[in-house]
């Protein structure tokens, strides 16, 4: 995404942060000052002390310095020993090093943890700093047979007094993480977008962006941010649960994007909770989580626990006003269940009908391919082609169809250039936002306007990141035989599901799609190969289809041979 800044004042306004060209040596450089200059300008009222500080000071530092602490700014982790930074284009590094240090970003020579050496030192380097006393096997079993001794941190100087090689810690990475955080929203991105972009490898969307567009308004919500990034990373590497749930950050967020991270996060913690069968702790996340799933995931740890009877009470209220499709679909099965266990009447819900289905028997192909592309190619014929499909035809077309909808520029949706999607996609009031412009875009399926605006995106928009559109699986033959085959009534119908609940509707689709040119009708087939089954999702998209009296099957492959 390319954003413009006519809209923006002249004394308020950054400079268009376009990425700058790799024939340049010092392309990351520009790309970092670019960063800087954006963040500067529009979060000048949130940066503390330490951020001006650095800004101010990163400018008036010698060309190779700049260079050197971007590029282990840009790599993994904090620890660089000076042997391994070789980089033409900065010349003298010891120097560029001695600039650094000087600041007090960097240091020489830190204290460092036995795993830290580890990480820094090859094998033989540390068979040449342990000599007879490391012991056999591999570097993860060497590592903890040490450990055990439970040796002090030190710096690599005294680890491996022979190693002609120096060791530096970069101290500025929380600064400039929390520069990231800014610029982004978000710490999965990272400065190789801007390289990405000038490769061409993404493109994104032209959205015009004015200055109170920001991921963040209060200085207090990119602590939360930085809070909430070091508890799910905490939880990815195997921190208890107990601990992570005593850093979380309490209360609510300032701004709903952070706000349903939060939630993400805690019903998070409540799955890894029930994996370790801590349901006193299920019990506890729950109930307080907001996030889609957990009531029903607090049902079930209920039902687990023995109490039936609280299970039951919190079912029955769930479904006066279930929350999706997908917790009415979990109701469905709980609350019987759960009813005769109490000895109670069941009430029995209308199922909806099963889809049409066949069985087909076919010879093992010879090299194992997916099930899906083996049904493809035998219902395949040039009168009734037939395409693997699975969730990205109808999303597609949804997004080529509400394209402007989508990328409309509305705060809080776009504030840096180098969006995938709109900021707030997933959260509840994502539609209704952009109720009318969604509800003007469906209007065009009622005349004969959104063939030629869904082609017409296809065309202009080739290779722009969508969230919906994946440009890999859809051609321009597999478009224009969707826009003769599918009715515009169940496009419709389909979209307006999809806005309903995006999250959860955009998968469960169909395999395998099957056109008929000739009658401009198609069918639709889910594949099931042997021993697999309907998942829950793909059971609500294909009860929705036969609701809808759309032509959808669900076809059981069974291989000849083991007939």
């Amino acid at each position: 995404m390319t954003i413009h800044t006519d809209s923006i004042s002249s004394d308020t306004s950054p400079a268009l942060p376009a990425p700058a060209a790799l024939d340049d040596p010092y392309y990351y450089l520009h790309n970092f000052h670019t960063a800087l200059d954006w963040v500067g300008t529009r979060y000048a009222d949130l940066l503390g002390t330490e951020e001006q500080a650095f800004i101010g000071c990163f400018a008036t530092l010698p060309r190779p310095a700049q260079a050197l602490l971007v590029r282990m700014v840009m790599r993994k982790g904090t620890l660089f020993r000076i042997g391994k930074l070789r980089y033409p284009e900065i010349g003298d590094i010891p120097a560029a090093m001695a600039a650094l240090c000087a600041t007090n970003w960097v240091i020489d020579d830190p204290d460092i943890s036995l795993t830290d050496l580890f990480s820094v030192l090859t094998r033989p380097e540390l068979q040449r700093a342990f000599g007879k006393h490391l012991p056999a096997g591999r570097k993860a079993e060497q590592l903890a047979a040490l450990a055990a001794d439970e040796p002090a941190a030190r710096p690599l100087s005294r680890w491996a007094p022979s190693l002609h090689d120096t060791l530096y810690a970069l101290t500025i990475m929380p600064l400039c993480d929390r520069l990231r955080l800014m610029f982004f929203g978000n710490l999965h991105q990272d400065w190789s977008e801007f390289v990405l972009a000038e490769l061409g490898v993404y493109r994104y969307e032209t959205v015009p962006v004015d200055q109170h567009s920001r991921a963040f308004h209060d200085a207090a919500d990119i602590d939360l941010g930085l809070r909430l990034h070091a508890c799910r990373e905490a939880l990815d590497a195997g921190t208890p649960v107990a601990d992570v749930l005593a850093q979380l950050p309490q209360g609510d967020a300032g701004t709903d994007w952070l706000q349903a991270r939060r939630e993400r996060l805690l019903f998070r913690l409540g799955q890894q909770a029930e994996k370790d069968q801590d349901f006193d702790t299920a019990l506890a996340i729950y109930p307080a989580c907001r996030w889609p799933g957990a009531r029903a995931r607090h049902i079930r740890v209920l039902e687990r626990c023995g109490h039936d009877r609280d299970a039951l009470t919190l079912a029955r209220h769930a479904w006066q006003q279930p929350e999706n499709d997908a917790e009415q679909q979990q109701l469905t099965r709980m609350m019987p269940r759960l009813q005769r266990r109490l000895g109670e009447p069941v009430e029995r819900t209308a199922r909806p009908a099963p889809p049409a289905e066949q069985v087909l028997i076919l010879p093992r192909p010879d090299v194992p391919q997916p099930v899906e592309y083996v049904v493809r190619d035998h219902l395949h014929s040039d009168d009734a082609p037939v395409y693997y499909v699975e969730n990205t035809l109808i999303t597609g077309l949804f997004g080529l169809l509400c394209w402007q909808a989508l990328f409309t520029p509305l705060p809080g949706a776009f504030f840096h250039p180098f969006h995938h999607a709109p900021a707030d996609l997933l959260q509840a009031d994502f539609y209704p936002r952009r109720q009318a412009l969604f509800d003007a875009a469906l209007a065009e399926l009622d005349d004969t306007r959104w063939r030629e605006t869904i082609r017409r995106h296809f065309h202009e928009k080739s290779g722009i990141q969508n969230p919906f559109v994946f440009w890999g699986a859809l051609d321009a033959t597999l478009l224009e035989q969707a826009l003769a085959c599918l009715p515009p009534a169940h496009l419709a119908l389909w979209f307006r599901r999809l806005l309903r609940d995006i999250r959860a509707h955009r998968a469960g689709m169909p395999d395998l799609i099957r056109f008929y040119p000739d009658e401009h009708r198609y069918d639709m087939i889910e594949v099931k190969g042997p021993g697999d089954r309907l998942q829950d999702n793909q059971r609500r998209w294909l009860a929705f289809c036969a609701e809808h009296r759309m032509p959808v099957s669900v076809c059981y492959l069974r291989w000849a041979d083991d007939t």
